[in-house]
């Protein structure tokens, strides 16, 4: 489970990202992040990562208390989330298996066990043929599918996905919601931060909504 419990965040400049916002994600839903640029959409996953901390307030995952996570069990807490972003954040230089198995050889996991892994993630985003390829010779919708590939490489319990259809055309962008939504009923929990109302009507999550950093719904 996922619980913001009063969450305020306030950077440095002085700007206020987020005010006391509070709601709970239960395990296996499917949730959908809504509001205008600068909403706050994209501060909330930040959190969820540990990557910014809280101003004020509390933020669990399951047994981890974010909001005060010791370093030592940052790595923990991200294996349990994966994120895809609108700007897919890959590599230029590695190949599709490579990007996919990145986070994988970090962890200094056994060559072959990433091979697996890598392989059974191309074969479910279903660009199985695709390992020895670089991004440049991939569309954006596919290079939206290694993305997710390799966020889903370790099993996560969480996907966050941060604008993932923005700089897709409509029909690329219901195949990657398709493909989200398979991901949730498989059992992972999904959280999709967007504004694009197709993939809403798509995907039919339950909606939490912010605008200028309040919670809305």
């Amino acid at each position: 489970m996922i619980r913001f419990a009063s969450v305020t965040k306030t950077f440095p400049n002085g700007k206020t990202a987020l005010k006391q916002i509070s709601f709970e994600i239960a395990d296996g839903e499917l949730v959908g992040i809504i509001g205008p640029s600068g909403s706050g959409k994209t501060t909330v996953l930040k959190l969820l990562i540990n990557e910014i901390n809280p101003t004020e307030g509390e933020i669990d995952v399951d047994d981890f208390q974010v909001h005060k996570l010791n370093r030592k069990k940052l790595p923990h807490l991200r294996r349990a989330i994966g994120s895809v972003f609108q700007d897919f954040k890959i590599l230029p230089d590695r190949t599709v298996a490579e990007n996919v198995g990145l986070v994988l050889e970090i962890l200094d996991i056994p060559d072959k066990e990433i091979a697996e892994k890598v392989n059974i993630t191309l074969e479910m985003v279903g660009l199985p043929q695709s390992g020895d390829l670089f991004p440049t010779q991939l569309s954006g919708g596919e290079l939206q599918r290694v993305a997710i590939a390799r966020a889903m490489a370790m099993n996560p319990k969480i996907l966050f996905a941060d604008e993932p259809t923005g700089n897709l055309d409509q029909e690329t962008a219901k195949q990657i919601a398709g493909l989200l939504k398979e991901i949730n009923n498989q059992g992972t929990t999904v959280i999709v931060a967007t504004h694009d109302k197709n993939v809403l009507d798509f995907l039919k999550p339950r909606i939490l909504q912010l605008e200028a950093g309040e919670l809305i719904i």
